[in-house]
């Protein structure tokens, strides 16, 4: 029997103000294996009735446009995380570390599209935080529904103020 080769992790991220933890760990893991990151950000869909106003009201081409802008600029955002990342944490370490981060937003229930974007990618991991909210380890839906079903291993890290060191 041989390890588990790890290739390709997927990182989920809210973007929020404690997530660096867990970017630490998927970065950690992806030094240590050699592995590409997948780094994901899932934004909520608009809406049946938001997306029939939008539809009634502008035109199909802006439409586009202005998703196509947001999802750069999420991706953008993305980009700049991790490059002030590398600059503040891991340019001062003895060893380069040298992991490629790939950014990729996607659309939909959480759950479901990080699983889907897990099997689409071909991740051999996922490592994904969840809030410790008043000093509780309760998992968020989203975290119950993607260990419950991933076909993978998950990592789970707890995030907020407490542990974000």
């Amino acid at each position: 029997m041989s390890l588990p080769q790890i290739n390709r992790i997927l990182y989920t991220t809210s973007l929020g103000p404690y997530t660096r933890s867990v970017y630490r760990h998927a970065i950690q893991l992806a030094q240590q294996n050699q592995a590409e990151l997948v780094m994901l950000h899932v934004v909520n869909p608009v809406g049946e009735l938001g997306e029939a106003l939008i539809r009634q009201y502008l035109p199909k081409d802006l439409v586009k446009k202005v998703h196509d802008e947001g999802v750069a600029k999420v991706i953008g955002q993305m980009e700049e995380r991790v490059k002030l990342f590398f600059d503040e944490e891991l340019n001062s370490l003895d060893q380069p570390v040298q992991v490629n981060v790939v950014p990729k937003v996607v659309e939909g229930n959480h759950d479901e599209a990080i699983l889907a974007t897990a099997k689409q990618e071909q991740v051999d991991l996922i490592v994904m935080g969840t809030e410790n909210k008043l000093g509780l380890h309760s998992q968020s839906y989203t975290t119950q529904q993607v260990i419950k079903r991933a076909k993978v291993p998950v990592l789970v890290v707890p995030t907020g103020k407490d542990f974000n060191q």
